[in-house]
This record gives C-alpha cells, sequence and structure tokens, in this order.
C-alpha cells in the first residue's frame, strides 16, 4: 500500500508563547483535494506555509511526497505551488519579469515560452510588460495563480485562492484545479466560503485550536450541513 501524498504527524508551531499547532495530525492522498476550514487564528495559514517549506515547525514530522520537510526543504519547494492570502510578488518588476524571475528560481525549462502561456492562461497576455504593483487586487491574485504553476507543481497550497476574483476569475480558477488534478496534482486550500469549499474538495477538514477536530469526505455532505457542523464543533 502506498504511504500518503502529504504525511503529517504531532506537528507544532508556536510564536514565541503562543503555540498555534499542538500536535495536528493529517494524511492528504495523491490526487486528493482537500479543503480546510476554520476561524481567524485556527492555524491554517500557518499549516500551509509549513507544507511549502517557509515555516519551520517546532515539533513533529511532515513529509510531501516521502520527503521530510526540514530534511529536505529545497526539494519541497520544487514539489509545491503556493499562493498566499497576499500576492507574492514584486511590484516593481512586470508581470512577466515576475514569472521569468520565478522560472529561473526554479529552473523552468522554456522559461519565457512557460511564462508567455500562463499570462494568457490567466487573462493577462495584454499586461505582460506592466508593473505587478499597478494591478488590482484580482489581477494580481490571477498572476499569483500563474507563478505557483509555473514549474508544474505536484502539490498546490492556497490560501483562500478566490480573493478579489470576480466571477469570471473564479471560473477561471476552478478551470485550473481542475486541469491540476486532471495532471494527477493534489491541492489544500483554504476558504471561509462554504460553498466554494463543496465545489472545488474532495474532502472537508476543520482546524480548531491547533487541531484537525473534524474531516469527511465532500460527497456525504450537503453545504448546510457543513455549516452546521461548523458551528457546533468550532464554537
Amino acid at each position: 500500500m502506498s504511504s500518503p501524498y502529504v504525511e503529517i504527524r504531532g506537528l507544532k508551531k508556536s510564536f514565541g508563547l503562543k503555540p498555534v499547532l499542538r500536535g495536528l495530525d493529517l494524511t492528504v492522498e495523491a490526487g486528493e483535494r482537500a479543503a480546510l476550514l476554520g476561524p481567524n487564528g485556527a492555524g491554517k495559514t500557518t499549516l500551509l506555509r509549513i507544507l511549502a517549506a517557509l515555516t519551520k515547525p517546532n515539533g513533529g514530522r511532515v513529509s510531501i511526497a516521502g520527503r521530510d520537510i526540514v530534511e529536505d526543504a529545497q526539494q519541497i519547494r520544487s514539489l509545491v505551488g503556493f499562493v498566499a492570502h497576499q500576492p507574492c510578488l514584486y511590484d516593481e518588476l512586470t508581470a512577466l519579469e515576475n514569472l521569468l524571475f520565478f522560472a529561473r528560481m526554479y529552473a523552468v525549462r522554456n522559461g519565457r515560452e512557460r511564462a508567455l502561456a500562463l499570462l494568457s492562461r490567466v487573462g493577462l497576455e495584454r499586461r505582460a510588460g506592466e508593473r505587478a504593483g499597478t494591478f488590482s487586487r484580482g489581477q494580481a491574485q490571477r498572476l499569483s495563480l500563474a507563478r505557483a504553476l509555473l514549474h508544474s507543481p505536484r502539490l498546490l497550497l492556497l490560501d483562500e485562492p478566490d480573493t478579489a476574483l470576480d466571477e469570471e476569475g473564479n471560473a477561471l480558477l476552478e478551470t485550473l484545479l481542475d486541469e491540476h488534478r486532471s495532471q494527477g496534482g493534489t491541492l489544500i486550500f483554504t476558504t471561509h466560503r462554504l460553498e466554494r469549499a463543496m465545489a472545488l474538495s474532495d474532502s472537508i477538514l476543520m482546524l480548531h485550536n491547533g487541531r484537525v477536530v473534524y474531516r469527511r469526505p465532500t460527497h456525504e455532505l450537503g453545504a448546510e450541513s457543513v455549516r452546521q457542523v461548523y458551528q457546533e464543533v468550532l464554537r
């Protein structure tokens, strides 16, 4: 039997004296799409940053594709595409320059061709030569999605990916995630919108006080039942 693509055991993380993750356990299978729900401060963003090898845990063990998150951090980063709640872009660089910078960082073959194709894919080809700092929040989010997909990651980590996206942008997001899944990709994302969680996930997870306190396959649930459980479990 193969191991889970993401495996977390006893994960702990504190900032100063404040514990954020308190012995969290979680497994996500290859190709699975997991929605993380929970109130502000539950540890969702911290968990994603640890999985992206951007924040070191204080305890426990985390592996992605069998690689340890601490010992193999550089290899992990090549497997992961991360869209943070705030766009991680260089405002003074153009949209194309941003993607070319990250293409070099990830040693993407045919980086310019790949960057131009993704700009077209997210509807920003006409703004390729404009500085990212001039973009609206929704346009910056589209560019962040292109950046996250640039190196064809096996695992996508999205922190409220629909932030500031309009109806067209949300449709694009769903299409990109469907394409990622069809290529065998795995997804973990956070959202405060239950309907979005239901539409994009295979499993619903709820975090509270730094632990996973609830998990069910999405197909077994309805939006109203998720809302009721959310209120009961997290109150």
